[in-house]
């Protein structure tokens, strides 16, 4: 069995797109895969989705699969592999990529070529790629390789060395964003304004290299400021929504250090990070919303 992780954008989500650097730190859940004989193959299940696909499927997902077949030069091979996300699609956590990780390396075991970190992260990107039109490439990093690092486009993930365990809430609105709208909003709004949205990119890089030195230090209360910060200046990107908003509003009145939004926005997850994260998720709770805790821990 083949796995990827899941992922949390901790700061940089949009502004990555454009060149600016981001924090991202995988999760302990995100997805498996297995392949096995198939003579009908290749073919991809992912029963939680309810989908089995071939390669010359039209859908996203049949698209995205022969993508990484292409990859892997793995058209011709006869085999079914099955998927299983333990994370939500359109979440913000990297459910995609994570899928997409699993699935290289399910094919590459199979091949009996196993994919080393920055193959199945160049995988992980050909289905991204088809996915969500035009990824950052911080999603399939993190899945393939894990830890907490800063990344910038076209060059690998630089693990952080944090200096604290880092508590960290994960709130899920109800709602699905879809990256690729979100990606494409920012793009139209960077060409009516290119001036305003730069300097707002600008904004959220700045925020990430002094984040990375918060971190580092373990100083989790200018981190949870930096995180308000950044959520201020997404919603100011147009990618925020009420469900998000209401999230970190609860977050912070149950004792969070700061809030915001991860992954492309329009729905999906909202991280906190706390002292006491678990308390996060029961304040959650009380509103109806769903949510975990999870620790990055030092490394």
């Amino acid at each position: 069995m083949e796995q990827a992780f899941g992922k949390v954008i901790l700061l940089g989500e949009h502004a990555v797109v454009y060149g600016r650097p981001a924090i991202a730190a995988a999760l302990p859940r995100g997805a498996t895969a297995r392949a096995e004989a198939e003579p009908a193959g290749p073919l991809l299940a992912v029963p939680a989705w309810g989908a089995l696909v071939g390669p010359a499927d039209s859908s996203d997902l049949g698209r995205a699969f022969s993508a990484v077949l292409g990859w892997l030069g793995a058209g011709e091979a006869r085999c079914r592999v099955v998927a299983q996300p333990s994370i939500p699609a359109g979440g913000g956590l990297g459910c995609s990529a994570a899928v997409g990780v699993a699935v290289a390396r399910a094919l590459g075991a199979f091949l009996g070529r196993p994919l080393d970190v920055g193959e199945a992260s160049a995988a992980g990107l050909a289905w991204e790629r088809v996915i969500h039109g035009n990824p950052s490439g911080i999603d399939n990093a993190v899945a393939a390789g894990g830890g907490v690092g800063v990344y910038r486009r076209g060059q690998p993930l630089r693990q952080i060395s944090l200096g604290l365990t880092v508590g960290l809430a994960i709130g899920d609105t109800g709602t699905r964003g879809s990256t690729r709208a979100m990606v494409e909003s920012v793009a139209r709004q960077r060409e009516r304004r290119p001036e305003a949205v730069e300097k707002l990119l600008d904004a959220i890089g700045a925020l990430v290299e002094s984040g990375v030195a918060a971190l580092e230090r373990g100083h989790l209360r200018v981190l949870g400021q930096h995180l308000d910060l950044n959520q201020a200046l997404l919603a100011s990107l147009l990618v925020s929504t009420a469900e998000i908003e209401e999230l970190c509003a609860i977050a912070r009145g149950a004792g969070a250090f700061g809030a915001k939004l991860t992954g492309g926005g329009g729905g999906g997850s909202v991280i906190a990070v706390a002292e006491r994260p678990n308390e996060i998720v029961q304040a959650w709770s009380s509103q109806g919303y769903a949510g975990f805790a999870v620790e990055l821990g030092c490394q």
